[in-house]
C-alpha cells in the first residue's frame, strides 16, 4: 500500500527521531491505514480507498497517461491529508464505536488509540493542527494481567536442556542462560554483538528501545556458558565466514533473528516437559519476579529492565504481593 506522504512523515519521524523498532512503525502504519479506511467510509467517497491500492484514472489523451495519473495521485494525497487534519473528537469515538462493532480487544483498541495519539500529537508539533482531537478521549480500561513467569526448579529444568557439547546446542544454552541472568528483551539479546561482553566488570552493553544505551549486569553462570559456546563457534572450519560482529548467530553464520530464538524455546520447552505457550518475554518476567522475591530494590530492577516508567515495573509487585500473602496464609495461625 502507497502511504501518503503526512503519513510517511510521521513514519519517518518514528523511524529516524523516536528509533522505534521497525515493527512497532510497521503497527503504526497498518493502524493509520485501518483508519483512513473509515475515514472514507464516513466520508462516503473512495479516496483513501483509491490512495491505497493506487489505482487512479488515466487520461489516455496524455500519451501513456502517466502525466495525469501522477496528477491523479496527488489529488488524492492532498485529499486525504486534509481529511486527516480534519478530524475531530466525534469522529475518534465513532472510530471506536466502529472497532467494538468488530470486536477488537480493549487492549487491541488501546494500541490503536495510541497510536492515533502519538501522530495527532505530532501534528499539533509540526503546527498541522490547532488542537488535538484526542485529548478528551480516554484509553478504555483494560483487565489487569499478571505477568506469566517459570519457578525456579523450571527454569533450572529448562536451562538444562541444550546439549552443551555442540555449537548450536551451546548457543541455545548461552542465550537463555543470558535472557534469565539479565533480564533483556529477546530484540535486545539478538542485537548483542561480542563486543558488547565484557567479562572484566561482568557487564552487557544493551542497546533497548529508542536506542538507549544501558548496562546490564551478567552472572558468571551467564558468562561461562558465553565462553563454552564461543569456544565451540571459533573452533568450527566454517568461522571465518560468521558474521564477525553478532554474539549469537545461526548455523549459516547469521545473526539470529527473534523468531529463530521463539522457534528454539519452543522447542526445550517440548523437550523438558514445559508449558509450551511460554515465550522468551517469560524470561525476563522471570528475571523480574526472582529478583524481587529475593530483596531486590524496585527502582533497581526498573533500571535493568530498562522500564522508563516505575508503573510499568510496579506489575511484578502484584505477582511478589501474591505470594507473600499466600505465604502468609499457610504460616499464620490467625490468618
Amino acid at each position: 500500500m502507497r502511504e501518503n506522504s503526512l503519513i510517511d512523515e510521521f513514519l519517518n519521524y518514528l523511524n529516524f527521531e523516536r528509533h522505534f523498532s521497525p515493527h512497532t512503525a510497521k503497527c503504526y502504519s497498518a493502524d493509520l491505514s485501518q483508519f483512513c479506511a473509515f475515514l472514507s467510509s464516513e466520508s462516503g467517497d473512495s479516496t483513501a480507498a483509491r490512495f491505497g491500492n493506487g489505482s487512479a484514472s488515466q487520461d489516455h489523451s496524455s500519451g501513456d497517461g502517466t502525466d495525469a495519473q501522477s496528477a491523479t495521485v496527488v489529488v488524492q494525497e492532498t485529499d486525504l491529508r486534509r481529511r486527516l487534519l480534519e478530524v475531530d473528537v466525534d469522529e475518534v469515538r465513532r472510530f471506536l464505536a466502529h472497532l467494538a462493532k468488530q470486536d477488537y480487544s480493549k487492549s487491541t483498541t488501546a494500541r490503536k488509540l495510541a497510536t492515533l495519539r502519538s501522530f495527532y500529537k505530532f501534528c499539533l508539533r509540526r503546527s498541522y493542527i490547532e488542537s488535538n482531537p484526542l485529548v478528551s478521549i480516554r484509553t478504555p480500561k483494560q483487565e489487569k494481567r499478571l505477568p506469566k513467569f517459570l519457578e525456579i526448579d523450571q527454569i533450572n529444568r529448562l536451562l538444562n536442556t541444550p546439549d552443551e557439547t555442540t555449537i548450536l546446542g551451546a548457543r541455545d544454552k548461552a542465550m537463555f542462560e543470558v535472557l534469565y541472568s539479565t533480564g533483556i528483551r529477546v530484540s535486545e539479546l539478538v542485537d548483542l554483538n561480542l563486543v558488547d561482553v565484557d567479562e572484566t566488570t561482568q557487564c552487557l552493553r544493551v542497546c533497548g528501545k529508542g536506542k538507549k544505551q544501558r548496562t546490564a549486569p551478567v552472572g558468571p553462570t551467564a558468562l561461562g556458558a558465553i565462553d563454552r559456546y564461543l569456544h565451540l563457534r571459533n573452533t568450527d572450519p566454517r568461522s571465518a565466514d560468521f558474521d564477525k560482529d553478532a554474539l549469537f548467530v545461526n548455523k549459516h553464520g547469521k545473526r539470529l533473528s527473534t523468531r529463530s530464538v521463539r522457534r528454539k524455546l519452543d522447542k526445550y520447552l517440548a523437550q523438558a516437559g514445559l508449558d509450551t505457550s511460554v515465550s522468551p518475554h517469560t524470561l525476563r518476567h522471570s528475571f523480574a519476579t526472582h529478583m524481587l522475591n529475593n530483596g531486590a530494590d524496585l527502582r533497581g530492577v526498573q533500571e535493568l529492565l530498562g522500564h522508563q516508567s516505575i508503573s510499568t515495573t510496579q506489575v511484578y509487585t502484584h505477582l511478589t504481593s501474591a505470594r507473600l500473602k499466600s505465604a502468609y496464609d499457610e504460616a499464620h495461625p490467625r490468618s
